[in-house]
């Protein structure tokens, strides 16, 4: 499996210069090669991240969380994310699974991780809880 460098360019991008909300990567199966899918501003929501992701395709994608501790600082985490949905292609599932942590290595930063096959699994509370 191959990681095109824009992958990390944008990863890079998004974790220095705050560029970007989230980041969608995609294996493309022809190329064997992970390459970014969307990139989302830094205005768009958690909701809109949750809708760029495919109903029945696997994907690998990045968010960048702002949120406020119990003691009024604001931070922000940067969470990685497997998303392998119950209606994709077992054959995508095992690809993305094998792939995983090779990728994850490539983005250095990454501060929490979720892996989810429903949108139930990822909701903003679990984010949230995760996040403090």
């Amino acid at each position: 499996m191959y990681v095109k460098d824009d992958c990390k360019l944008k990863f890079l991008e998004l974790k220095a210069k705050r560029n970007y909300r989230f980041i969608v990567y995609k294996i493309d199966e022809q190329t064997q090669q992970v390459i970014v899918d969307k990139l989302g501003g830094p205005q768009e929501t958690y909701e809109d991240f949750t809708n760029s992701l495919p109903e029945h395709e696997c994907r690998y994608a990045v968010f960048d969380y702002d949120f406020t501790t119990d003691e009024n600082c604001q931070k922000s985490k940067i969470f990685f994310f497997a998303w392998s949905p119950d209606g994709s292609r077992v054959r995508s599932k095992m690809l993305y699974a094998s792939s995983k942590d090779k990728f994850k290595r490539q983005l250095d930063g990454i501060q929490a991780e979720l892996q989810a096959t429903d949108p139930s699994e990822m909701t903003l509370d679990i984010i949230k809880a995760r996040a403090l």
